[in-house]
């Protein structure tokens, strides 16, 4: 679990950051989450997009990815989110001190 500042750090981490997975309107398949794996042991942090075909809502698919892929939800702001999870083998975000 990550503390409130270490999400506003992650946070300006991610706004430089574009879009590395794109949801569209067949929803999260097998091959969304194998990227997004891909992007949390290359980078960490993880941008998603929902295009306009996805009729789902941003934080409940953040959430539920979350969950699933032992991740950490760090902001939603219209149909992008971002997920963050230290990489095993490559870590590079040092996170603030609790």
């Amino acid at each position: 679990m990550i503390t409130g500042k270490q999400r506003i750090y992650l946070k300006k981490l991610a706004h430089q950051l574009d879009p590395t997975v794109y949801i569209g309107k067949a929803g999260v398949t097998d091959n969304i989450k194998k990227e997004m794996e891909t992007g949390f042991e290359s980078r960490e942090l993880v941008k998603v997009k929902l295009q306009e075909g996805c009729d789902m809502k941003p934080a409940d698919v953040a959430n539920r990815l979350a969950e699933e892929l032992d991740a950490e939800f760090v902001q939603a702001i219209g149909r992008k989110f971002v997920l963050y999870r230290p990489s095993k083998e490559n870590r590079k975000i040092e996170l603030p001190r609790k």
